[in-house]
């Protein structure tokens, strides 16, 4: 199968999507300032998200406080926030035009029932389940699925057999089965909400995001997005995925622990030209020991930025000023 990539006879059109889960933490500082950076540095606009719809995750507060920490950095961004959580008709009437054109259907499995198909178990819940296609044509609709299960159904999208080939604007080209992988995924939780996938895809056409720089762990979850922007015909973005900030142990930073939480460096008076600083050192920018956001635009290339993890130990805190600690 041939490659698939954004046109670049539109004008640039990045974003940031910091969902409002949990503090945002060093990591996330870097994810945002690479999509910053590469989108301003070639003229481009900036669309800021907050992806509200995990209501059972999202936290008071937060997403305040991520446009907090955002500025702090000396971020900024194009026309108004967009709450994601807002769109949900839209949303919705992405789900009706995927069920009517037989694109998806209605699945009233649960997760214990998916496990309990599996043919081999999995390791230690790392790896995701992979949906065996039960509900495939067993319902007329959602409502059919309701009375006859006497379950609120999710939504599921049909996946074809086959490779589906990524072009990655950073670390090139990647091939990811999804149907032998994971089978069909949903679209639509049990609860009727959009699930990650569907808002993303429909959320980036909404705006016209036409290039996405984000973290590695999400390199495969380009797959699905192409499969569902090819079902409802939008176009895609360019997709940059870069590596993670780690801890010396290769582990990923992550929102439950606090210790480099923009938030707590605030509190704490730490400099952001120096989270800044240390960020584009790491990013291919010669910089000194402290720099703004604006200023390392001109020099910023996404070609001279590490192939390999950032790795953050105790020296690192220390350049961050906080101390070793």
């Amino acid at each position: 199968m041939a490659a698939e990539h954004g046109t670049s006879s539109v004008p640039r059109s990045g974003r940031l999507a910091p969902s409002p889960t949990g503090f945002l933490h060093l990591g996330h500082a870097r994810s945002f300032l690479l999509a910053w950076w590469h989108a301003r540095s070639r003229g481009g606009r900036i669309v800021l998200r907050l992806e509200d719809l995990d209501a059972d995750r999202t936290k008071p507060g937060m997403a305040e406080q991520a446009i907090a920490d955002l500025e702090w950095l000396g971020l900024d961004w194009d026309g108004e926030v967009v709450v994601q959580s807002r769109g949900a008709q839209r949303l919705d009437e992405a789900v009706r035009k995927l069920l009517e054109s037989g694109q998806a259907y209605p699945c009233v499995c649960t997760r214990a029932e998916i496990a309990a198909s599996q043919s081999a178990p999995q390791e230690g819940g790392v790896r995701e389940m992979r949906y065996p296609g039960t509900c495939r044509d067993r319902f007329a609709s959602i409502e059919d699925a309701e009375k006859t299960s006497g379950r609120a159904p999710a939504v599921r999208l049909r996946v074809r057999p086959g490779k589906v080939r990524i072009e990655d604007g950073f670390p090139g080209m990647f091939d990811f089965d999804v149907e032998s992988e994971v089978g069909d995924f949903p679209i639509a939780r049990k609860a009727g909400a959009a699930a990650y996938q569907l808002a993303v895809v429909v959320d980036d056409a909404a705006a016209g995001v036409n290039e996405v720089v984000r973290g590695d762990d999400l390199l495969a979850s380009a797959a699905r997005q192409l499969l569902i922007q090819r079902a409802l015909s939008f176009p895609h973005p360019r997709w940059y995925h870069v590596p993670l900030v780690v801890d010396e142990g290769g582990r990923r930073l992550a929102k439950r622990t606090d210790a480099l939480a923009l938030a707590r460096m605030r509190e704490e008076g730490v400099d952001p030209g120096r989270i800044v600083a240390w960020i584009a050192r790491r990013s291919g920018i010669e910089v000194g020991g402290e720099t703004t956001a604006r200023e390392c635009v001109e020099r910023f290339d996404l070609a001279r930025v590490p192939r390999t993890p950032v790795v953050c130990g105790p020296r690192d805190h220390e350049e961050l000023g906080l101390g070793g600690g």
